[in-house]
């Protein structure tokens, strides 16, 4: 690989890094290809980038994207593959999805949204994440919630004053 050829791919790692939140750093050493193939398929449904990257080159390319990623390069070891996702849990789902049929991928680290998950054992913590969409409508639902107990207090009391004091009365004893 040329130093040019070199550059190239340390921009377009850049790019990718600087453009996603959420970067998974897994080992597929010693899938054959049939293996590599579903896997890829897998990843492309689940709208999930993968990439095997070289070590140096993606140190170079997180190093320069301007988010922290310290934390991650003591995992940059050995074969080095890399998921990037709009979805924090997918990459996680993945892994434990294909687990069934093999031993790989094995999870090296993740980067999700400034945090850092270092080590296989966090696939489980991972997989039942909460995405941001997720998060926002659980928060919507509780605060929804008291307003609708008060709406239908009202509808059960024939919308009258002393009708709602009635219900509410009923309800706490």
């Amino acid at each position: 690989m040329t130093k040019e050829e070199k550059n190239l791919e340390i921009e377009k790692l850049t790019e990718a890094l600087e453009a996603s939140n959420i970067v998974y750093l897994t080992d597929i050493a010693g899938l054959d290809a049939e293996q590599t193939s579903n896997l890829r398929r897998l990843a492309f449904k689940s709208n999930i980038k993968l990439n095997v990257v070289k070590n140096t080159l993606l140190k170079k390319a997180m190093e320069k994207s301007g988010k922290s990623f310290d934390d991650l390069f003591p995992t940059l070891k050995g074969n080095t593959s890399i998921m990037i996702s709009d979805t924090g849990n997918a990459p996680a789902k993945l892994i434990k999805e294909f687990r069934k049929k093999s031993k790989k991928p094995i999870l090296k680290g993740a980067y999700i949204e400034e945090s850092v998950y270092i080590g296989d054992d966090q696939v489980e913590a991972l997989s039942t994440l909460k995405s941001r969409e997720e998060l926002i409508a659980d928060v919507i639902a509780l605060l929804q919630s008291p307003a609708k107990n008060v709406v239908s207090a009202l509808q059960s009391g024939k919308n009258t004053l002393g009708g709602l004091l009635k219900t509410l009365e009923e309800r706490e004893a």
